[in-house]
């Protein structure tokens, strides 16, 4: 057995399923390695940082990690602006990257590069065999990391001669670490903060946004008056009837600071403290009142759901969750604006779906208009960084082909990862894209007014680094071009033929849905 078949037979015999790649000429005994592992499936994209946000889907969904395979320094940071994502996601990913064989580095070909340094940067483990008895050692050591709650991407770095020399021995993978459980103590100390009756907010985010966090963090709202908001981005949320709503930290400060205003406490589980996304000037950095008192019931890692659940059983043993009731919006009409693009969706949306929202200054209407619709996933890119959507969404379908993934994608974000379109189309994947083309950086533009309050130089709404429409860009075309097929929507009823069709017929589509820009 060569060093790649034993690290592709560790990886599968850990549970890894899927790797997701865009492998080169330093990969190919791995390549070739996936071949004699018939649990292992590949799934090509034309673009790395197609592959890393595919793997961060996948692992939200599944779960548990994919695997990525990227080609060398270069390849690897291709793929590294949504494995920021993925590790502000908390997902666990298994980043297998190629290098030149070990001797033929210290000649300084083209492609070599300080890989690990790019590794070190996601701030995960960092391992690299030194010959092919290494590779499963390394294989079930990464796998290990990448899963250690609350999960990370860890890296391994293959050279060649590691690959194709003989020698591999299988790892034996290490079983997964459950989270640390909260103590008593920092249980009861909470109980007390929330007992006191001073003004408290409850911040709730990771695993404590789906259903058994949300029901404890609604019967301890409705029990202490606490005032429960979820994190500003999730990895996954379960939203829709039958749950609770909360409104989510807000993206500009001072909404958020208003969100905070007059509260005493600010308490959270599986999520940070409140801190403004960008600075400003004359602007906090930290976002809860001055003097406000800090409180974490769960870091990341720890079990916050069971501390909710606890604290919930501690404080309100007779009071019940308030859930959401099944409630569609009334189907809008007339020229699609930032609210009923909205509307259309959640009127529209199936059973068990899979929302990816990636809608940024577009979507601000969404959580309310599909808060009443059938129980769905929402996935949000976490990280900041642009270009997750659509490779979020093969990773989803991938994970769950039984389910429908719906992505709601701004159009300046699905410009720098729309290669993953093709990987779509390959895997005949049913995701229903709905790309919304308001012509503009949106964001850019509302975030102008944050800087220049005052009467000042320049029109946002004139600026060229902010417009997308000179040329416009025809998303139809493009997704056409890559055998998708797809169609334009101006009006709510143009969407909502469009969406219902796309819900209903089997592998991938692609909505072009022109709305306003922000302002």
């Amino acid at each position: 057995m060569n060093g790649a078949e034993a690290l592709m037979r560790t990886l599968a015999d850990g549970g890894v399923e899927v790797v997701f790649a865009n492998a080169g000429t330093t990969e190919m005994h791995m390549v070739g390695a996936m071949d004699a592992v018939p649990n292992l499936r590949g799934v090509l994209s034309l673009f790395e940082g197609v592959a890393t946000g595919a793997a961060d889907g996948y692992a939200r969904i599944a779960g548990k990690p994919a695997a990525t395979m990227l080609h060398l320094g270069p390849g690897f940071a291709y793929g590294l602006t949504n494995l920021h994502n993925s590790r502000r996601a908390n997902s666990p990913v298994v980043s297998i990257v190629g290098d030149h064989p070990t001797y033929h580095n210290v000649y300084d070909s083209p492609l070599t590069s300080d890989i690990a340094a790019l590794g070190g940067w996601l701030r995960g483990s960092v391992r690299r065999p030194e010959n092919a008895a290494g590779t499963g050692t390394d294989a079930a050591a990464t796998l290990a990391a990448a899963v250690e709650p609350p999960g990370q991407v860890a890296t391994v770095i293959v050279p060649a001669d590691a690959s194709w020399n003989d020698g591999g021995v299988v790892g034996t993978p290490a079983a997964g670490k459950p989270p640390q459980p909260v103590t008593q103590d920092v249980i009861a100390r909470i109980a007390d903060v929330l007992r006191s009756g001073e003004p408290t907010a409850l911040i709730i985010g990771g695993p404590a946004v789906r259903e058994a966090g949300l029901c404890a963090a609604s019967r301890i709202g409705a029990a202490t008056g606490a005032r429960v908001l979820q994190e500003l981005y999730s990895n996954r949320l379960e939203h829709g009837a039958g749950l609770p709503t909360f409104p989510r930290l807000s993206f500009f400060p001072d909404q958020t600071i208003k969100q905070l205003a007059g509260v005493k406490h600010v308490i959270t589980a599986g999520a940070k403290e409140p801190v403004a996304f960008f600075a400003y000037p004359d602007v906090p950095s930290c976002l809860a009142p001055e003097g406000a008192q800090s409180h974490a019931l769960a870091e990341t890692g720890q079990d916050a759901v069971a501390a909710l659940v606890q604290l919930a059983d501690l404080l309100a043993p007779d009071t019940s969750a308030d859930v959401g009731t099944p409630q569609r919006p009334t189907m809008p009409s007339g020229p699609l604006t930032l609210k009923s693009w909205t509307e259309v969706v959640g009127a529209l949306l199936p059973e068990r779906a899979i929302i990816i929202d990636e809608s940024v200054s577009s979507g601000t209407a969404l959580a309310a208009a599909t808060a009443g619709a059938p129980r769905h996933d929402v996935l949000m890119q976490c990280g900041g960084a642009m270009g997750d959507g659509l490779p979020l969404a093969v990773g989803a379908a991938v994970a769950a082909p039984d389910r429908p993934v719906v992505a709601l994608v701004a159009d300046g974000c699905a410009m720098y990862t729309l290669t993953a379109l093709w990987t779509q189309a390959r895997e005949q994947l049913n995701i229903t894209n709905v790309i919304l083309n308001n012509h503009a950086y949106g964001i850019l533009r509302a975030e102008w007014g944050y800087f220049t309050r005052s009467p000042g130089p320049g029109d946002p709404n004139a600026n060229p680094l902010f417009d997308l429409a000179h040329p416009t860009i025809d998303y139809v075309k493009l997704a056409q071009g890559f055998g998708i097929p797809a169609s334009l929507a101006t009006t709510a009823e143009e969407l909502a033929e469009q969406f219902s069709r796309a819900i209903a017929e089997p592998g991938p589509h692609l909505i072009q849905a022109v709305i306003p820009t922000v302002t």
